[in-house]
C-alpha cells in the first residue's frame, strides 16, 4: 500500500468522523423531515398538553372548572383538541406537527412480551407490559411496531432516538399518552368512561414545508397513524412519508390517518447540519 494512498484513506476518515461529528444530536435535540430533507429540532422547554375550563379529559362528568383533580396530572389526549395554544393564541394559527406512529407490525409479532414496558413514573393504571401486547393483539391482530419495546430492524424511528435508546421516549416529550378517544374514534372500544394511558409510542416526525427552518414556536402534535409500511421514511428520508405532500398523498389513499390533539411542544427547526453541506 502506498503512501499516497494511505494518504487518501486518512483523509476519508477525517471526513466520515466530521460527517458523524455534524450530524450527531445533543440531548435536547431529535430528528424531523420536512420538504423531503432532514431537519432537526431544538427544545428550550417542557411539553403542554392544554386543558380548557369546559372540557372534561378525564371523563368523570365534571367540567375542568368544577375539578382540581383534573389539574393534577398532564392528559395528553390524541383526538381532543383546545381552542387555544399554550400562548393563548387560536389554535387554527398553530404550526403542525405531524408524528407518524408505525400502527403495522412488520413481522405481525402475537408476542405479548414483546410491547413495551411499563415507564418509570407511569400512570396509575398505564396499559403497558404484558397487559398492553394482549390487548393489542386483540385490537390490532398484531402489536404494532409503534409499542414494541424494540423495534424491527426493517425500519428505525426517530423517536426513540440514540441518545434516549430506552422504548418509548423521546426528548422533553411526555412519557404518557392517552389514547381513549382515538381507539373509540377506531371502533376499538365504546365511548370512552376514563383515559386509557399507554407509554408514548415509537414515532417519527413531519413538519410542513414552509415550516423546515423556523425559530422557537408552540407546535401541535397531530398523530398520523401509519398504517402501510411501505409509507414509513427511512432514516436517510430517502423514502417514505417525509414531506407533508407525501403524507396527504397517503392519507387520501387511505393508507394513513390524521387527528389533532390536545398535545403541544415548543422547539426550533432548521435543516440537519449534513444538508447544509
Amino acid at each position: 500500500m502506498n503512501r499516497a494512498y494511505l494518504q487518501l484513506l486518512t483523509v476519508a476518515a477525517f471526513v466520515l468522523l466530521a460527517i458523524s461529528a455534524r450530524g450527531q444530536l445533543a440531548n435536547d435535540q431529535t430528528h424531523g423531515f420536512g420538504a423531503n430533507r432532514l431537519v432537526t429540532f431544538t427544545y428550550l422547554q417542557n411539553f403542554d398538553c392544554v386543558d380548557q375550563p369546559m372540557l372534561d379529559l378525564d371523563f368523570n362528568g365534571i367540567l375542568a372548572q368544577s375539578d382540581p383533580n383534573e389539574m393534577q396530572v398532564p392528559i395528553c389526549q390524541a383526538v381532543t383538541e383546545p381552542t387555544q395554544d399554550p400562548s393563548g393564541g387560536n389554535i387554527e394559527n398553530t404550526a403542525h406537527l405531524y408524528v407518524l406512529v408505525p400502527m403495522f407490525s412488520v413481522d405481525h409479532d402475537q408476542n405479548p412480551e414483546d410491547a413495551m414496558a411499563c415507564p418509570n413514573g407511569g400512570r396509575r393504571g398505564e396499559l403497558c407490559g404484558r397487559r398492553l401486547g394482549e390487548v393489542l393483539i386483540k385490537l390490532f391482530g398484531a402489536i404494532p411496531e409503534a409499542w414494541k419495546s424494540k423495534v424491527n430492524p426493517a425500519i428505525t424511528t426517530q423517536c426513540p432516538d440514540p441518545n434516549h435508546p430506552v422504548a418509548g421516549t423521546c426528548t422533553m416529550h411526555a412519557s404518557s399518552v392517552d389514547l381513549s378517544v382515538t381507539l373509540a374514534a377506531l371502533g376499538k372500544t365504546g365511548p370512552p368512561k376514563a383515559p386509557i394511558f399507554l407509554p408514548t409510542p415509537n414515532h417519527s416526525h413531519v413538519v410542513d414545508d414552509n415550516f423546515v427552518t423556523t425559530g422557537a414556536i408552540w407546535w401541535e402534535v397531530r398523530p398520523i397513524l401509519v398504517m402501510d409500511q411501505s409509507d414509513w421514511p427511512a432514516a436517510d428520508g430517502s423514502s417514505g412519508i417525509t414531506s407533508s405532500e407525501k403524507m396527504d398523498a397517503a392519507e387520501e389513499a387511505g393508507r394513513a390517518i390524521e387527528v389533532g390533539s390536545n398535545f403541544f411542544l415548543f422547539f426550533t427547526s432548521q435543516l440537519a447540519e449534513h444538508e447544509h453541506h
